[in-house]
């Protein structure tokens, strides 16, 4: 089975998403794409780490790097630098990934994921 057939895409539309990370990796060195349970998104790579993450730490450091740096001590200054400057190039994607993220509240993961709250002692 070929990779676009394992995605129910056609072998266009895979092509064609293939050639935007590719360029979108030009134009943001230091940044890979990744398969996972919320589809194809940006990460610091070599870390696993996505940018959506580092961009959110930043901007609840008052977008301070030094702070940004301590809280991933794991990245390098490269790094946390590749995926801001990915998030000044798409930032749209970022922020729309940001914002669903922000939905996911204690207590809708309480209700619609019931397994994956901790059971009481």
């Amino acid at each position: 089975m070929t990779e676009a057939e394992q995605r129910g895409r056609s072998f266009s539309a895979l092509a064609v998403e293939l050639l935007d990370e590719a360029l979108r990796q030009r134009q943001a060195p230091g940044i890979a794409f990744v398969d996972g349970a919320s589809g194809r998104r940006a990460v610091v790579a070599g870390s696993g780490i996505d940018v959506w993450e580092v961009v959110r730490t930043w901007r609840e450091a008052d977008e301070n790097l030094t702070a940004t740096l301590a809280a991933y001590p794991s990245l390098s200054e490269i790094q946390v630098r590749a995926a801001l400057g990915y998030y000044t190039r798409f930032g749209d994607e970022i922020d729309e990934r940001i914002q669903r993220e922000s939905a996911w509240t204690e207590e809708r993961v309480r209700r619609e994921l019931p397994y994956a709250t901790p059971r009481k002692a």
